[in-house]
């Protein structure tokens, strides 16, 4: 049975349209509650949100689906998604529940689930879950109802664990950096860790009102941070989107510097250190031939998964890896987390800076880029890649580029997109081929 709720990235739409409505999150905790209540202990689930109006609507459903089988909630209110990972864990939880949309809008929202280990849960693990969704629930007994509290703390010991990802030697002073928080879950957490290591901090994204997280300013919008950088002479800008757990940085000049090049520089850093694990790194079929190229130079591996963090973690896992992530900026570093962290990647960022004593523009660009180009073509139903002209196209495509570059087609696992990429040394190629398929796409 194939999954129809449950995407790369848990289950994602528009706020109030199937499947994204307060009953069907109802129904995820019911059915993911009763999926881990394994054992006698009393169980518990920790559920934080991102800013976006409907958080809370969605987070009232999912604690009366949980408590109404028997588990007991733990609130932690806005709070990256990487810090739901790690209380998770730390608090001894059956499960953890995310509640965000990412990068998207405010009209959209989504549920992300997480093991007892902190873990993105398996293809198997959602597919029995998205099974016993479609079943009706089994409700406890009236005194054996779960109880909901809230925990104050929370941003407190994500701070603290953020900031122990840092190298106890080194400290931020003299650094001005701009962090720009998406005005979502990072929007308290961010700028107040960069300030206890010592930067002088400028915050933007940091009032979120329900309506406004990704809107003009986070990881997808870095534009307000690059002005920002230059006019304000910071060394350095960060940009998180609107759950932290993608990270995108700009350099004093207000030059963009995406996942690949920093998955680089930390790789290539803890090689010099002799911390890094796996004799390479992971990425998916998405990263830029030019990261493979310069890992290859260096004698290390680039291990390609599909997109998703969740795979490129179990490819981690697979290989021993200890540094993966994508392109878009979801960097897993698996010595300190479960998932990708944006704040903890941009701690390592700043570090290796420090640590080299030279301005971020010497430091961050580690490789050359093959010319790449990605479009997306919306299609509203149907299965245009299973199209014959389609894939004649594609075939022709693949012929054409040769050894010289690289193609990947793939429909987007949360939205109604076909995204096309191409790649290679020839940037007319690379235009011409992506501009022929999308034209095939767009038609079937």
């Amino acid at each position: 049975m194939g999954r129809k709720l449950f995407g790369t990235d848990g289950i994602r739409g528009r706020t109030n349209v199937t499947p994204m409505t307060a009953d069907t999150a109802m129904r995820v905790g019911q059915a993911a509650g009763a999926f881990f209540m394994r054992g006698d202990h009393r169980h518990r689930v920790v559920i934080g949100k991102d800013t976006r109006l409907s958080g809370y609507m969605m987070e009232s459903a999912m604690v009366a689906g949980f408590t109404s089988v028997g588990m007991d909630v733990i609130q932690v209110g806005p709070m990256p998604t990487p810090a739901v990972a790690m209380l998770t864990k730390e608090l001894r939880a059956d499960l953890g529940v995310m509640i965000s949309a990412s990068h998207n809008k405010f009209a959209d929202n989504g549920i992300k689930l997480f093991g007892p280990d902190g873990y993105k849960l398996s293809d198997a693990a959602e597919m029995e879950i998205e099974k016993m969704i479609g079943e009706p629930a089994v409700l406890i007994d009236a005194p054996k109802i779960g109880r909901a509290k809230r925990i104050e703390d929370a941003r407190g010991r994500y701070i603290h664990f953020a900031k122990s990802t840092f190298p106890d030697h080194l400290r931020l002073d003299g650094l001005k950096v701009v962090v720009d928080c998406a005005n979502g879950a990072a929007y308290h957490v961010a700028p107040e860790a960069l300030w206890e290591l010592g930067a002088e901090v400028v915050a933007l994204g940091t009032k979120p009102n329900g309506l406004n997280i990704n809107e003009g300013c986070g990881s997808t919008a870095p534009d307000v941070l690059r002005e920002t950088v230059v006019a304000s002479g910071a060394h350095l800008g960060l940009a998180l989107d609107g759950d932290a757990d993608r990270l995108i940085v700009v350099d004093e000049h207000g030059e963009l510097v995406d996942g690949d090049q920093l998955m680089a520089l930390i790789a290539l850093s803890q090689k010099g250190r002799g911390s890094l694990r796996g004799d390479g790194i992971v990425a998916t079929v998405m990263s830029n031939l030019g990261l493979e190229r310069k890992l290859t130079g260096e004698g290390l591996a680039l291990h390609r998964t599909a997109v998703g963090d969740r795979y490129v973690l179990e490819g981690m896992r697979k290989t021993g890896c200890n540094v993966g992530g994508e392109q878009s900026g979801h960097i897993i570093l698996s010595d300190y987390a479960t998932t990708g962290d944006g704040l903890v990647a941009g701690l390592q960022v700043l570090a290796a800076i420090v640590e080299s004593g030279k301005p971020a523009s010497e430091v961050l660009h580690i490789f050359e880029r093959v010319p790449q180009l990605l479009k997306n073509v919306r299609f509203s139903g149907g299965a245009p890649l299973e199209d014959d002209g389609v894939k004649a196209v594609i075939s022709g495509a693949e012929s054409e580029l040769g050894d010289r570059g690289r193609l990947v087609i793939r429909k987007s696992g949360t939205e109604p997109l076909i995204r096309v990429m191409a790649e290679g040394d020839d940037p007319d190629l690379v235009e011409r081929v992506v501009d022929r398929i999308c034209e095939a796409v767009a038609a079937a």
